[in-house]
């Protein structure tokens, strides 16, 4: 989601039907507006495979939607498309489209076989739209959003805090604040949601007392440059869910399983590679992938750090992989989003199936710790 700054993120019926309506405004914006512009990745070097079926087999091009632009957060897929492991599961073109992007509407209109979103964007178009999507993996075992206001400002310190404070959204972002407002007992009658972009400027200038972000990106944006921010994680909030989540239809899973496995298997080892060496992973995203961005490379750097010690790594993917998602953190995520109104099952959110048939063919792969 979240943007690095580029200097040259009633009822509870009511909450429902915001929830519903943002998703559908999102999903006709998506399909009427670009993004910023693709830039089809290509892998060079080659890289030892740990499948020879899949060095063997053929599966032409794939589009993948990011939820943001080229920034740190994607440094697994930067290291995936620079080390060749794309080419050797046997990818010609792997297209890393940037956001900002939920990825529903891609995925449904067939603009994109993978898409990199959220639960919540996810769940609301399975439970909210009828969308056939599945969550297969995430690469964020932590849900990275929060509230970020100014320790001299809002400083808002608990959800209480944000009642009768106006609170920056992004048009994307509209059914994940509605979610975190119905999981803490809030409505949007509570606050007033002032629309915004992805810039925090009209935080620092006042104009709203908090701001849609991530930890990871406009939090330690605002903090080097020398602003005191206070943060509301919305995991720590009634939001346990996960993010950046691999997310794929349901066609896809029965029509093209053996393609989204070799898909998993090169994310597999680039996130490998983005956990164990953060400092590499954002030089990818400063100097080449991101170059035209601006991005700040201290706070690209801070950020790829903080994604692979605290987001990406958990005790579940400790024992059994990275992107698995344990049965306790589905049931929460699950009760998180019937907590804002979106009633879904874990099967019908999530399918992890694939995974596992991953790393039952590529064991060595689940130890991905240096």
């Amino acid at each position: 989601m979240s943007p690095t700054v580029l200097t040259p993120g009633s009822t509870a019926k009511r909450a429902l039907l915001a929830a519903t309506a943002a998703v559908a405004a999102l999903t006709l914006a998506a399909c009427s507006s670009g993004s910023a512009e693709e830039e089809p990745a290509s892998s060079d070097s080659a890289a030892p495979d740990t499948s020879a079926e899949a060095a063997a087999a053929s599966y032409g091009d794939i589009a993948v939607q990011l939820s943001w632009i080229k920034n740190e957060e994607f440094s697994g897929e930067f290291f995936a498309d620079s080390k060749g492991y794309y080419t050797d599961a046997g990818f010609e073109t792997v297209s890393l489209t940037p956001g900002p992007s939920t990825g529903v509407a891609e995925l449904v209109s067939g603009q994109a076989d993978v898409a990199l979103s959220d639960a919540v964007s996810i769940g609301s178009g399975i439970g909210n739209e009828g969308a056939p999507l599945k969550i297969i993996g995430a690469t964020y075992q932590k849900n990275p959003f929060t509230v970020l206001s100014l320790a001299d400002g809002g400083n808002i310190m608990t959800p209480e805090d944000m009642v009768g404070k106006k609170i920056g959204v992004q048009d994307s972002n509209t059914a994940l604040f509605l979610a975190l407002l119905a999981a803490n007992g809030l409505t949007e009658d509570d606050v007033e949601i002032v629309p915004v972009q992805y810039d925090p400027a009209p935080l620092v200038s006042g104009e709203v007392d908090g701001f849609i972000a991530y930890l990871t990106n406009e939090s330690l944006i605002l903090q080097a440059e020398g602003h005191e921010v206070t943060n509301l994680p919305f995991a720590d909030n009634g939001l346990p869910f996960v993010a950046e989540t691999f997310s794929v239809t349901d066609d896809a899973i029965a029509n093209d399983r053996e393609k989204l496995k070799a898909f998993l298997v090169a994310e597999i080892k680039g996130w490998t590679d983005a956990v164990n060496d953060p400092a590499e992973g954002s030089r990818l995203a400063v100097e080449e992938y991101g170059a035209d961005l601006g991005l700040d490379p201290e706070v690209s750097a801070q950020g790829a750090t903080v994604q692979a010690e605290e987001l990406v790594v958990s005790d579940e993917t400790a024992e059994n992989g990275l992107f698995t998602i344990s049965d306790e953190l589905q049931t929460e995520t699950v009760a998180s989003l019937a907590g804002a109104g979106i009633e879904i099952t874990e099967d019908q959110l999530f399918d992890m199936s694939l995974l596992d048939e991953v790393y039952a063919e590529n064991p060595d792969l689940v130890a991905y710790a240096g």
